[in-house]
């Protein structure tokens, strides 16, 4: 079971929030606040998995503020930002500052229960995981090493920046699970990803793949 904590200061939309994500499959809602500093201390209190925190609360400290706040003291605690536009500027943030454990959903994704399931548990599991919108518009920059990547290697690391996981870009592609495999390690080797490091080479080739598109 997955315990969730609610940051949104909407009290229609947090209240959606709860109704939708109480009725998802080994999900359990403990809590839900309205602004950034109830969020920090409910994390301590309340002792969630993943937080779902709406990125401009109305007051400070906003929701990447009040993330950083709560990683700090509950580095367990996976966050997941929820904003109403495709905001550039903070997933660029996630991937310049390394930020695992976080994901970017957009609002309306939020009735999407496939993936809002796969943000939830990317950020649990402490994988970066970005909304299908955003992934959509991400073009690899000419002359980044993304850009380096076959077609479909590129096609394998956006659906790893989306959640999903072996078996599922496998399904998803017609490939064999082996087949994945082999293009994840190619990729690893093409933009000179190890295990030796403190993320774990999924994390680094999404955050790769984040920082190399336009």
């Amino acid at each position: 079971m997955v315990k969730l904590l609610i940051v949104e200061d909407e009290g229609l939309f947090r209240d959606m929030l709860k109704i939708t994500l109480s009725s998802l499959p080994n999900m359990e809602v403990v809590g839900a606040v309205s602004n950034g500093a109830a969020a920090v201390q409910s994390a301590g209190e309340l002792a969630p998995d993943v937080i779902l925190m709406d990125i401009e609360l109305g007051s400070e400290p906003n929701g990447i503020d009040a993330g950083r706040a709560i990683r700090r003291e509950h580095p367990e605690i996976g966050i997941i930002i929820l904003s109403a536009h495709k905001e550039r500027e903070y997933v660029n943030l996630i991937a310049s500052e390394e930020f695992f454990g976080w994901s970017y959903v957009l609002k309306q994704t939020v009735t999407d229960a496939e993936a809002l399931v796969r943000a939830i548990e990317g950020a649990a599991s402490g994988l970066v995981v970005m909304d299908p919108g955003v992934v959509s518009s991400m073009k690899p920059r000419k002359g980044s090493l993304t850009a380096g990547l076959t077609p479909r290697q590129q096609e394998v690391l956006a659906m790893m920046a989306q959640g999903y996981n072996n078996a599922a870009i496998a399904e998803k592609l017609v490939l064999g699970t082996k087949s994945v495999e082999n293009y994840i390690n190619a990729i690893y080797q093409e933009l000179a990803l190890g295990h030796n490091g403190p993320l774990h080479p999924r994390v680094q080739a999404v955050l790769s793949y984040v920082r190399d598109s336009a």
